[in-house]
């Protein structure tokens, strides 16, 4: 055996962190201390190629990082996507908040006196309080006026939604008690009665839950709110989605034909419900957090109760649901809220737009990009089974994993082997940054 022949036997020799870290800078941008953590990883692996190993951890790690994307998958309110899309900040100055301060008085102050007249303003709720989800409102609204008591819920209600989150395993965690009435598919105000008159005063509430993300159809029946509230128990609803108001006021036209089957907070109330809660992050369009509106006394629970502290949202939830809010009662959110724009623009401007994009891709690289009809979704567990007529963008082949690797990364879907970029689920404004996208596939 050669000298040369030993040499090639023996393991490559590791570089130093130092260098592989700046061999990784030339292909990944990410601060020092975590391409030198990429680095000792990849020296730690044992090879044995350490540049091209480093290289693939420290952009796996990237990838990792929460980052704006552009959602063509036709799913408005894409709950891996963060739900409500906002507008990016561009802030010129910065300045501290009056989340907790008087301006008026000097005195310290609260973070939600704004954000319940606004909510009370919008649902004609006595108050209102804000936490961090829904499932943290629903969470504090049982803890607050039903810890060691019954909660009477429809069999067909007792539902799983995203995230493992179950209604049973919530109602434990509060520490009241599940008393299940009716059937799964028929469940009728007289259930409810029956259970109240046989539980007695540990009937703390009739909780009524909107199950969001499936559908029953066929041999149904549900008890009306109206029936429920004067059954001598408060009626908590949780509608989920988020509808602030089903007459949609601050819309030009009528109410869209897809919201037709969606409980509204504003109604609910008008109903007899005592509270409602939802999500401030799916129809409603702004920031994750979850909504209580309703009773002046029970609002008033879920604010003194010690969970609140705990659940209460931050600074710039506060900010941007306050901003959100007065789109609402300025009637301009189809022009300030980001999913409204998306979800009323017509199929016309869609189809426009559609077509210059394609001209565009024929244009600059020869692409051959077909745009056809297709139907998008508000989703997020809103609306189930509800669809929106829309326009896409069509490529021959799977190209999703390519287009996710864009350096703004561009979020699509498949059908019949072919690559759908839906329009109406992302803005306008990044039609061009498509395009690009799209010419990198030549």
């Amino acid at each position: 055996m050669s000298p040369a022949d030993s040499d090639s036997s023996l393991p490559q020799r590791p570089p130093s962190v130092d260098a592989l870290a700046r061999t990784i800078a030339e292909h990944v941008e990410l601060p020092a201390p975590l391409r030198v953590r990429c680095a000792r990883m990849a020296i730690g692996s044992g090879g044995p190629d350490f540049a091209a190993s480093a290289i693939a951890l420290a952009q796996n790690l990237q990838l990792t990082m929460v980052q704006p994307v552009i959602n063509a998958t036709g799913v408005l309110l894409h709950t891996n996507l963060g739900r409500a899309p906002h507008l990016s900040e561009n802030p010129q100055t910065v300045r501290a908040s009056s989340l907790e301060f008087d301006v008026a008085t000097g005195a310290r102050g609260s973070r939600q006196s704004s954000l319940s007249v606004l909510l009370s303003e919008l649902t004609g709720a006595e108050d209102a309080v804000v936490v961090n989800n829904n499932a943290a409102a629903v969470l504090l609204v049982l803890a607050a006026i039903a810890a060691g008591r019954d909660v009477t819920i429809a069999r067909g209600e007792s539902v799983e939604i995203g995230g493992g989150f179950r209604i049973p395993d919530v109602l434990e965690q509060s520490g009241a008690r599940l008393i299940d009435v009716g059937t799964t598919n028929r469940t009728r105000t007289s259930d409810y009665r029956k259970a109240i008159q046989k539980r007695g005063n540990d009937v703390a509430c009739i909780m009524r839950i909107h199950p969001s993300n499936f559908h029953i159809q066929g041999f149904t029946e549900q008890a009306p709110l109206e029936e429920l509230s004067q059954l001598g128990v408060p009626v908590i609803a949780d509608i989920g989605s988020g509808l602030i108001d089903a007459r949609c006021q601050w819309l030009s036209g009528p109410p869209p034909q897809w919201l037709s089957q969606e409980p509204a907070a504003a109604q609910c109330l008008q109903a007899g419900a005592a509270l409602v809660t939802f999500s401030g992050d799916k129809l409603l369009g702004g920031p994750q957090c979850g909504i209580i509106a309703g009773s002046r006394e029970l609002v008033a629970a879920c604010r003194a109760h010690p969970l609140m502290r705990a659940l209460r949202p931050g600074s710039h939830v506060v900010a941007a649901l306050q901003e959100v809010l007065l789109s609402y009662i300025n009637k301009t959110v189809t022009t300030d809220i980001p999913f409204w724009q998306m979800a009323t623009t017509t199929t016309e401007a869609l189809q426009v737009r559609g077509e210059k994009m394609a001209t565009a891709l024929h244009q600059q690289c020869g692409l051959n990009a077909q745009l056809v009809p297709t139907q998008a979704m508000p989703g997020a567990g809103s609306t189930p089974g509800a669809f929106i007529n829309s326009f896409a963008l069509s490529l021959t082949g799977n190209h999703v994993a390519q287009l996710r690797k864009h350096r703004v990364p561009v979020i699509a879907r498949t059908e019949n082997g072919q690559t759908l970029l839906d329009l109406r689920s992302f803005d306008t404004r990044d039609d061009e940054e498509v395009v690009h996208a799209l010419t990198l596939l030549k």
